[in-house]
């Protein structure tokens, strides 16, 4: 039995990872990885300051990780990660601009 759902879940993992490989693939890995690096700049930041900090690199992470997760979206045809991913970069860009405003006005202020 418990052999069984070894070679079950090898056989699954193999499947998945392995027999259906494609270049897009990657690009997921890819933009997953980036997506990821959002959160773990936005832990270092905060860890540094001792308290919850927003760096702009997590804006930058989130566009770039969002934009190519909605390619591979499209790519795969998925409405549900289609819609999840397009609005979601509309919103990160949103607040970048408005963390750019922001930074503008300040500067001009001093």
């Amino acid at each position: 039995m418990l052999i069984d759902l070894s070679q079950a879940v090898g056989s699954y993992l193999h499947e998945v990872f392995v027999a259906k490989f494609q270049w897009w693939v990657l690009l997921g890995y890819v933009a997953q990885i980036m997506f990821t690096m959002r959160f773990l700049v936005q832990w270092i930041a905060s860890e540094r300051a001792g308290k919850m900090v927003m760096p702009i690199a997590f804006w930058f992470f989130s566009i770039g990780g969002g934009v190519l997760l909605l390619f591979y979206a499209l790519y795969i045809r998925d409405p549900v990660f289609i819609l999840g991913q397009g609005f979601g970069v509309f919103v990160y860009a949103r607040n970048l601009f408005f963390e750019l405003r922001d930074r503008r006005r300040a500067r001009a202020a001093t």
